[in-house]
């Protein structure tokens, strides 16, 4: 058998020697398509291993101040509960550790609960776990009974700008908007979530995440549609590419309306072909997607006091609770963005916020706007997102069927919005004809 000092001494020379042969080795591969640069080298060689020495140097007083171990007791000597007379001192045992593994920016390892113990301990040591092994985050789930995961990330992936290489869409209507903090790509899934509602500060980045989704959207055969009540100087930007955009409310109640009116027309076919959903239609009879964008919400929904004004308010508001509760599975989706999703807005703004399943949490004045967004999906998300600091610009927390996690977007140039703006929109979109509003390639009212 070779002896462990032979072993570590053959490692280091083939270390040294990839160092210094690294000059001619790394072009080499970055020819044949394989990312050596973006392979987090320094972390593997020197943080995992420094990292792994500090948690199993730690586990046993960390697992003992936290309430992790266990006291294994004497089988005699012993009177009551906790009296011990006579006998060896109670050790406690702390739960046993997996080997931890690594990955792109930290490590995963797998912990085995003692008999009667459940993961909420260990849920309440996460931050203990933090400032003991001197990570940036300590993530804890629970996917078997038994175990719980702890996921390790030693850095920030969130920090600095996020590159702007984006990986191709897997399918349709998934966008590729960022990356989330375990260093992969950030997707956000219109199939499997349809409605999305986006929240945070002004200049906190909700208008940067909703031209990443276009700029990610605009090469797909997907009709986009815009509401941006500030005179569309946001979504304005994207000039042609959208099939329709409304400046003003009185232009997005009539656009709403031609929405809902596509939505019915969509039900007539799939009733007509006995499917449940446009999914289910075959290829060349399936209507295009169509991706209602809303940017700042309450602009719809405030009302100077005039009986007009709170018409049209409570239009648009009944027209937008429609299309989330119908659109779904008529390839019909909502994403909406705005400072505050509360009650205070509108009477019907808490109906349409259940209806939205992805949430997404910019940095936030209070933190009722952070709780309103993510307060039904997990306590800890608010928490996390009213942590976000005003040096975070773009950084989220996203949140979708019980699970959450932080992210930040890309951001996009003058010339991605450039070109955005002289792509062609899908030829006829709507069933109904005529489009609800009506704009030529500059972006001006026909």
């Amino acid at each position: 058998m070779m002896p462990a000092s032979l072993v570590v001494w053959i490692l280091t020379a083939l270390l040294i020697v990839g160092v210094l042969t690294q000059r001619w080795w790394e072009p080499r591969l970055e020819a044949r398509g394989v990312p050596v640069r973006r392979w987090p080298w320094r972390w593997w060689l020197v943080g995992y291993p420094e990292t792994t020495l500090r948690i199993f140097l730690t586990w046993r007083r960390l697992a003992y101040l936290n309430g992790l171990s266990v006291s294994m007791r004497p089988n005699n000597r012993v009177i009551g509960r906790d009296l011990v007379v006579q006998g060896t001192a109670l050790r406690p045992k702390p739960p046993r550790l997996s080997w931890p593994v690594p990955t792109k920016t930290g490590l995963m390892l797998r912990v085995q609960l003692h008999p009667g113990q459940t993961p909420a301990p260990y849920y309440a040591a996460a931050r203990a776990m933090e400032h003991a092994w001197r990570v940036h985050s300590v993530r804890v789930t629970s996917p078997r009974r038994g175990q719980v995961i702890v996921q390790v990330t030693a850095m920030d992936p969130l920090k600095g700008d996020v590159p702007e290489t984006r990986s191709p869409a897997p399918v349709l209507l998934a966008a590729d908007v960022g990356r989330v903090e375990d260093g992969e790509p950030w997707l956000i899934d219109l199939r499997r979530v349809p409605h999305w509602l986006v929240t945070g500060a002004t200049q906190s980045g909700k208008s940067s995440l909703l031209a990443s989704l276009v700029l990610a959207l605009a090469p797909q055969p997907v009709a986009l549609v815009g509401i941006d009540c500030k005179g569309g100087m946001e979504l304005g930007l994207f000039g042609g590419r959208l099939s329709a955009l409304a400046t003003n409310r009185t232009q997005a109640v009539g656009l709403l309306g031609g929405v809902v009116e596509e939505i019915q027309a969509r039900m007539g076919v799939c009733r007509a072909l006995g499917k449940r959903s446009v999914w289910e239609l075959p290829e060349p009879d399936r209507p295009v997607p169509l991706v209602v964008i809303v940017d700042e919400l309450a602009e719809l929904y405030l009302s100077d006091g005039s009986r007009e004004s709170r018409d049209e308010a409570e239009q648009c508001g009944t027209l937008l609770l429609r299309v989330a509760q119908l659109g779904a599975a008529l390839g019909v989706h909502l994403v909406i963005a705005g400072q505050r999703v509360g009650s205070d807005i509108g009477p019907r703004v808490t109906a349409l916020r259940a209806q939205l399943g992805g949430r997404i949490a910019h940095r936030a004045h209070d933190e009722a706007s952070a709780e309103m967004t993510l307060g039904d999906i997990n306590p800890d998300a608010v928490v996390t997102a009213q942590n976000i600091t005003e040096d975070e610009q773009g950084v989220a927390v996203a949140a979708m069927g019980g699970r959450w996690m932080r992210a930040r977007s890309r951001l996009v140039t003058t010339a991605d919005a450039a070109a955005i703006a002289r792509t062609d929109p899908p030829v006829n979109p709507f069933l109904t004809q005529p489009d609800p509003v009506t704009f030529d390639k500059d972006g001006v009212a026909a």
